[in-house]
């Protein structure tokens, strides 16, 4: 409950609409007809114009820009999940790393630290504004002992 209200308080701070997908099981089936209380499915669909839009669904795949890096910061320390923002975007997951390590957009951070801190006052003392550290899983090879060591000795 607590991350769905994370996430509309981010979609409001953008000034988007989060709609709902439209559910495929409100259409009746071809061989039925529909009672005389329901509506008709072409009545039951949201029209073109109050859909959402497709990148607001994950739909489109197009390019990332220096805007959506801004929001993807922002969203970043307002905890959203990845998995929302790779939907959100359409974007391979990689895409948003290359923004937290810097090595798209470099500056994005900046400009979206001084709209973070004008959106969410409170929040400014509470966020760490840092750079994604990635953990690596590997031994070093300064730690990792070799086969035939105790042989050149």
């Amino acid at each position: 409950m607590f991350a769905g209200a994370q996430w509309a308080m981010f979609a409001r701070s953008q000034d988007r609409t989060v709609h709902p997908l439209p559910s495929k099981a409100s259409t009746p089936s071809e061989g039925s007809t529909p009672s005389e209380g329901s509506t008709p499915p072409e009545a039951s669909r949201p029209s073109e114009a109050s859909r959402p839009s497709e990148a607001s669904t994950g739909g489109a795949k197009r390019p990332l820009t220096e805007a959506d890096a801004v929001d993807i910061w922002i969203a970043r320390w307002l905890r959203v999940r990845r998995k929302d923002l790779v939907v959100r975007y359409g974007c391979d997951p990689r895409r948003l790393y290359e923004i937290w390590e810097e090595r798209r957009f470099p500056g994005s951070r900046d400009k979206a630290r001084a709209l973070f801190a004008e959106r969410y006052p409170s929040l400014v003392d509470r966020t760490d504004y840092g750079l994604h550290r990635p953990i690596h899983r590997r031994v070093p090879k300064e730690l990792q002992p070799g086969l035939f060591d105790c042989l050149e000795a």
